[in-house]
């Protein structure tokens, strides 16, 4: 993405409305309700993503502007190699537009838990990692299985908290008593 500071501002540019694009959570892009399957088309679309302040995200080229819909994070994280070990290691991503990333403080690992059916939080864990300045991969569940896998207990403000170690950052997965049926079942 261009520099910013180096072109017209974003609120100065001319908005075109809504595109009618969409990113669905699987990572798909749709163009007015027809997945783009080719993908540097959508490589070339991504380097022009933006999300802004409120939550929005548009397609942001020099002349123009033009929101678009995305259903949960615009990019999928569909593998992670770990190099190193402890606190030593690094975890790099490759998201499904092939893009790298590896987690640190700037490129922090978050996760999110979805409402259960009666709107309580505690349901499904939404793992994410932030790959450029407000855009975000959804961490796919294999994905997420082998940050599981590479996960080690802390105590984090008196929590037992799974997590993982990139780039000396602690990344906390969630609370060891929701993995510990899953990791039991592994022991055996």
């Amino acid at each position: 993405m261009s520099n910013p500071e180096s072109g017209p501002k974003f609120s100065d540019l001319p908005a075109c409305g809504d595109f009618d694009m969409r990113i669905a959570a699987d990572g798909t892009w749709f163009y007015r309700g027809t997945a783009i399957n080719r993908k540097p088309l959508v490589k070339l679309f991504s380097t022009v993503l933006r999300r802004e302040a409120d939550g929005e995200y548009w397609l942001v080229t020099p002349a123009e502007r033009g929101r678009i819909a995305v259903d949960d994070a615009p990019f999928t994280a569909v593998e992670v190699t770990a190099s190193g070990a402890g606190r030593d290691q690094a975890l790099t991503f490759r998201t499904n537009l092939d893009e790298s990333v590896i987690a640190d403080c700037d490129h922090p690992i978050r996760v999110a838990h979805r409402r259960n059916q009666t709107n309580q939080p505690g349901g499904e864990p939404r793992p994410y990692v932030l790959v450029r300045p407000g855009l975000e991969a959804l961490i796919l569940r294999p994905v997420f299985y082998h940050l599981v896998d590479l996960g080690e207990v802390r105590n984090i403000e008196g929590v037992e908290q799974l997590g993982v170690w990139s780039r000396g950052q602690f990344f906390a997965l969630g609370h060891l008593q929701d993995f510990e049926s899953a990791l039991s079942e592994k022991a055996h």
